[in-house]
């Protein structure tokens, strides 16, 4: 199952093609590996610890905000044009886009194991490609298709291990 996801995300962002891209690719990788630190994190301090989820998403918003703060402080840029669309924008990224999104996903961390989890996150490439797609016209090409269908190949096979699982117990 690892392995067909595996191969699904490294056709959807096509490390192959060098043709400018590699730094957005190895943004995303470094992300990605980020964020798996950031779950092993999560599962440690969850079962050393009773923790409560609004706490932990609490601290762990504020401990992401200081490198930006950084940023803000050193890398010089236009002064905030403060429209309409820019606080509904900024309200929709901190409450449901960051907060509720955060304290869903320690929640699913608590109650899943990090394998599952995680395999259930890989299909934010697949709904990304297929959004782009339907909003945008960005049709994608054989080596994506192929990557969402590996993708959600695996998540099958976990879907169907899991049924096995319970039933068994």
């Amino acid at each position: 199952m690892r392995a067909l996801s595996f191969a699904g995300l490294l056709l959807i962002l096509e490390p192959q093609q060098l043709d400018g891209t590699v730094f957005s690719k190895v943004l995303a990788i470094l992300a990605g590996i980020c964020w798996a630190g950031g779950v092993i994190v999560a599962k440690k301090l969850q079962q050393q610890h009773n923790l409560d989820l609004l706490s932990l998403t609490a601290w762990q918003t504020l401990f992401g905000a200081v490198p930006l703060l950084f940023v803000v402080l050193f890398i010089p840029s236009e002064p905030i044009v403060w429209s309409n669309e820019f606080v509904v924008a900024l309200i929709y990224n901190v409450i449901p886009g960051t907060a509720i999104a955060m304290l869903l996903w320690l929640y699913i961390l608590n109650h899943l194991s990090a394998s599952t989890a995680g395999l259930g996150m890989l299909m934010n490439p697949v709904v990304g490609v297929l959004t782009a797609w339907l909003q945008l016209g960005e049709r994608p090409g054989l080596t994506e298709s192929v990557g969402m269908l590996l993708i959600v190949s695996a998540l099958a096979f976990n879907v169907n291990s899991l049924q096995k699982t319970k039933s068994t117990n």
